[in-house]
């Protein structure tokens, strides 16, 4: 790392590599924090979360037993030792609460003043933060599993919403409406996802095996059905027999570029895809447990080198090297299967969810250099102005006196 300091300091080296170096240090060196608590509201198991990510300050998390809660991440305290706060809950005492299990939630990407959940009670709602009254409320005829909002669109405010029902549905909010369904699937729909590098370009799993990528703006069917063993994508007549998997498949996530897509299935497979050309890299991840019949969230680092996948992986996260597929460590900590794991880039810290109703932070763990001098600092600062070398304290001082 001094190498780093040394050659940023001279000028002889790109100041993004040593931001990539310290983040990747940092990775691996999750742990899980005994200083760091989440509230615990949930009476029942938590399946999903989202951080935002304008200030990286507020989380929210949805659960089986309908309630929504939003957290403040950050330590006002002063003191290494905190625990991070519910804000403010839609429990079971609100009239707006979904009467089912929240399968998604989701913040609006260009603020915190709005976030969208969506349930088994057949609902999507859009909430303002501030009155926790929901604004808009999409009504479909199944379950819904899963929804999306792009996190770069600007040509467009469409949520893709995958249910019980093969079509997927697109709803726009500034109508607030639904204006397209996309038909291909023979199954439900269990995970959709928005490209992070094309506005257009959406992403869809299913229950039926199949990964299908659709441009919306096109009439016709899809742009691509994944096929792992990487066959011929583009003819109709393969459609019926390209599977990404052998089994449900239950989880997708974009790489940070977009220039790559991670699927999980049922057959205990994570599968590592070019997102352009459909191809799949056949980086072998070994067997990922996988038993869940709905959506699974996973999530992969950014600003690392190289980059990680966090999965969960029975009552663990398992940490996996994404293109190499070297299983780097399992971070174990719940108590019952874990269903839901976020990144959080600013920090390089990660938040997990599971079925015993526990968040458990996992943060880089300091190396004893840096707790030394962070003892220094804070004795400094207890002993009192006394201890400040002279040449830095104030010499203020007014005429008037």
């Amino acid at each position: 790392m001094l190498g780093f300091l040394a050659a940023r300091q001279a000028g002889l080296d790109d100041p993004l590599r040593l931001r990539r170096a310290e983040s990747t240090r940092r990775v691996l060196g999750l742990k899980l924090n005994p200083d760091r608590d989440v509230d615990r509201i949930h009476g029942n198991g938590i399946n999903t979360i989202d951080i935002d990510v304008i200030e990286g300050r507020y989380m929210l998390s949805g659960g089986a037993d309908g309630v929504i809660v939003v957290y403040d991440l950050e330590n006002f305290s002063g003191k290494p030792q905190y625990t991070c706060k519910a804000v403010c809950t839609v429990g079971r005492s609100s009239r707006h609460v979904h009467k089912f299990s929240v399968e998604t939630v989701q913040w609006y990407p260009c603020d915190t003043g709005m976030f969208v959940s969506s349930s088994f009670d057949k609902t999507m709602k859009v909430w303002d933060t501030e009155t926790l009254k929901p604004a808009e409320v999409f009504e479909f005829e199944g379950n819904v599993y899963s929804h999306h909002l792009s996190p770069i669109a600007r040509k467009h405010s469409l949520i893709a919403v995958g249910t019980k029902n093969p079509k997927i549905q697109l709803c726009d909010l500034r109508s607030g409406s639904r204006i397209h369904v996309l038909q291909g699937h023979r199954a439900e729909v269990l995970s959709v996802r928005w490209s992070p590098r094309y506005e257009h370009i959406l992403a869809t799993a299913s229950a039926d095996s199949k990964v299908k990528v659709w441009d919306v703006r096109r009439a016709s069917g899809s742009l691509l059905t994944l096929d792992q063993h990487n066959g011929d994508k583009s003819k109709a007549s393969s459609e019926a027999v390209n599977t990404a998997h052998n089994g449900r498949v239950n989880g997708l996530c974009f790489t940070a570029d977009g220039l790559h897509l991670l699927t999980t299935g049922t057959d205990d497979r994570m599968r590592l895809w070019n997102s352009a050309t459909g191809e799949n890299t056949l980086v072998n991840y070994g067997k990922v447990s996988n038993e869940s019949r709905k959506r699974l969230q996973f999530t992969v680092s950014r600003g690392c080198s190289p980059e990680f996948v966090f999965v969960p992986c029975g009552s663990s996260v398992a940490v996996y090297a994404l293109h190499t597929g070297e299983l780097v460590t399992m971070l174990r900590g719940h108590y019952n299967n874990v269903d839901c794991c976020e990144f959080h880039p600013d920090y390089q810290e990660l938040y997990s969810g599971g079925k015993d109703c526990n968040i458990l932070a996992w943060v880089p763990v300091l190396r004893a250099a840096d707790v030394e001098e962070e003892s220094n600092c804070a004795n400094k600062a207890a002993a009192g102005p006394s201890s400040v070398n002279p040449a830095f304290q104030d010499a203020w001082s007014s005429d008037e006196d």
